[in-house]
């Protein structure tokens, strides 16, 4: 099993993966999307009896619940059993970019000035996460869905909203990169 263990999976495995996922959805009728399951939650927590929006069949949706608890067991087992534990090898320009952009010498693909606890528990790094937080639910509520439901599962049904969601994604992406980032930092 060692030589499995490698830093990060190759490209072509996770396509594969992620294209077989959507076939299977789109064989069954189903729509993927993470942001789903919050409203999923909320409904199956009682919620529908208090707001319109958590009022439907909850139960309808208990496989894309599965599909998240699978997720997360994923992640879990590929952390804890399917990589060495060493920190993901990144490029030199990669590390040349983050400090152009304000962030020292990073060791990882997270920069410890915003995913270390010191960070989250700065007032700066409070606001971050709190207003990061904040758009990216009203974003995702209001482009009717998160990145992962567009950019995948809406592209995959060739759906023109999820087109111009994720246009949109890649463009805040870019202004917060390149526009928001230099100002906070």
């Amino acid at each position: 099993m060692s030589e499995f263990i490698t830093q990060t999976w190759t490209w072509w495995f996770s396509g594969t993966m992620i294209a077989a996922i959507m076939f299977f959805l789109l064989y069954f009728g189903r729509y993927f999307g993470f942001s789903s399951n919050l409203r999923t939650i909320c409904a199956a927590g009682g919620l529908g009896r208090r707001v319109k929006f958590f009022d439907f069949n909850w139960k309808s949706q208990t496989w894309n619940l599965v599909f998240l608890a699978g997720a997360i067991i994923g992640g879990f087992i590929a952390k804890e059993f399917l990589s060495s534990g060493e920190p993901v090898q990144i490029s030199q320009a990669t590390v040349s970019d983050l400090q152009k952009l304000g962030f020292a010498a990073p060791e990882s693909l997270q920069p410890a000035e915003l995913f270390s606890l010191e960070s989250a528990f700065s007032l700066k790094g409070f606001l971050i996460l709190a207003l990061g937080g904040l758009m990216v639910g009203f974003g995702s509520r209001y482009a009717g869905g998160c990145t992962s439901g567009h950019a995948i599962s809406g592209l995959s049904n060739l759906q023109l909203p999820s087109l111009i969601a994720v246009i949109g994604f890649f463009l805040g992406g870019l202004v917060m990169t390149f526009l928001i980032f230099p100002l906070i930092f």
